[in-house]
């Protein structure tokens, strides 16, 4: 029984550690280099060997211990929507495409579309002014969008929904007002429809208005008359007998009243008046308009 004891106790030693470093090594896979050998578990923690037994340290990376072991990193995780961050973000302002101080062809189009719809009282200049500006700011308070004064993307597109492309009268128009819708009495036969309320003499034959033209009246002290009066007298070099002025192209329809060509009209607008006769300030379309209406033909003025 010794000598079996014995025989069991050197074959433990062989089995825990080699007595040739050499050979050891010949005999033993290398392990990879990222790979810890396992931790030893408790029946192989040299409990068996005999006292005086001999045992080589171990060749292979001992196990690390577990602080030497980095933990697993944590996924990164976004932070939960605040309120804040759900709240729609703010949107930037249309592009402006005409504002104050731009003219062109496309502000004469603005202007006409504006007057298409009752937010432009004037014809169309081409220069973006205060009147204008005043105009758009009008139709985007009607529409509810932000009355900026200035045509911006969003104005411009709710613009061309509610109008029509301007014809060639619309964006150059005889007239400075638009000319005002005709008293019944210029529907039928050769009239000189004159509205005192648009400031706008229209010539008419049966209903059609033949052409047009901006006139200005007397003042309060010396008011044009209103009604219906023919042409009486044609006069085309006149000149008043009572103020000395030039009266061209006079058409006298009562007393010394009379639809005539005004220098001063040309020169100043209506920032002066005439003393109760019909000026008119182009000259060539008053000159065309004396060579076409007759005596006997129809002038009604009216509000």
């Amino acid at each position: 029984m010794a000598a079996a004891g014995v025989l069991a106790l050197a074959t433990l030693a062989v089995g825990c550690g080699p007595q040739d470093p050499g050979a050891d090594a010949l005999r033993q896979p290398t392990a990879p280099a990222t790979t810890a050998p396992p931790a030893p578990s408790p029946t192989d923690d040299g409990k068996g060997a005999t006292a005086g037994a001999t045992t080589e340290p171990a060749t292979t990376t001992p196990p690390a211990s577990p602080s030497a072991t980095p933990p697993p990193a944590e996924p990164v995780t976004a932070p939960p929507p605040t309120a804040s961050s759900l709240a729609p973000s703010t949107a930037p302002a249309p592009r402006v495409l005409l504002r104050t101080g731009s003219e062109g062809a496309q502000v004469r189009e603005l202007q006409a579309r504006l007057r298409q719809i009752g937010h432009f009282g004037r014809t169309p200049t081409g220069y973006y002014g205060t009147v204008t500006a005043e105009a758009v700011r009008s139709f985007q308070a009607k529409r509810g969008t932000e009355a900026t004064g200035a045509t911006d993307a969003v104005t411009w597109r709710k613009l061309l929904a509610m109008t029509r492309t301007p014809t060639a009268d619309e964006l150059d128009p005889p007239t400075e007002r638009p000319v005002a819708k005709p008293d019944e009495r210029c529907l039928t036969g050769r009239v000189l429809c004159i509205s005192k309320k648009s400031r706008t003499l229209a010539w008419m034959i049966d209903g059609r208005v033949v052409s047009a033209m901006d006139v200005r009246f007397g003042s309060e002290y010396t008011p044009t008359r209103e009604g219906e009066f023919p042409v009486f007298w044609k006069s085309r070099d006149h000149v008043s007998t009572l103020y000395d002025t030039p009266m061209p192209y006079a058409l006298f329809f009562s007393g010394g009243q009379a639809v005539h060509y005004s220098a001063d009209f040309a020169a100043n607008g209506y920032g002066g008046a005439s003393h109760g006769c019909v000026n008119v300030r182009d000259k060539a379309k008053v000159a065309a308009l004396f060579d076409q209406v007759k005596n006997g033909d129809k002038v009604v003025i009216y509000w």
